[in-house]
């Protein structure tokens, strides 16, 4: 299974468990949720904070994720943040489609967008 068919899947199967009242269910799905974003979400290399799911904005069929990127300056250093929110929905076509908002410093939201799709296509290990 890959990613972003498990981070859906795992979505709805929550909003399964709030409709009902399974409080269990619940924690268990948004863990899986957390935890797989933890594990195969960009993470470091720039992707310093990690990706953080937002479960407030998003829906089976519109995956929202936040992250930052800390840029580097052409000597190698630190030189500031952008925020951006990855917002992933489902193509006729192509499987998915990603759009990455927030200040395209450096032109930055392409390379984004490229590792999300990237890590979102990959395989889930078996377990």
């Amino acid at each position: 299974m890959k990613v972003y068919e498990q981070l859906a899947q795992s979505l709805q199967a929550r909003i399964n468990c709030e409709r009902s009242g399974n409080t269990e269910w619940h924690v268990r799905h948004s863990e899986a949720i957390e935890s797989a974003c933890k594990e195969y979400l960009p993470s470091g290399s720039g992707f310093d904070c990690g990706t953080r799911f937002d479960f407030d904005k998003s829906t089976p069929n519109r995956l929202v994720l936040n992250t930052d990127f800390h840029h580097m300056d052409e000597h190698g250093g630190y030189d500031g943040w952008t925020e951006h929110q990855v917002i992933v929905t489902p193509s006729l076509v192509f499987r998915f489609d990603v759009r990455v908002t927030g200040r395209d410093r450096n032109d930055i939201k392409e390379y984004i967008a490229s590792e999300f799709e990237c890590a979102l296509n990959s395989d889930m290990r078996e377990t």
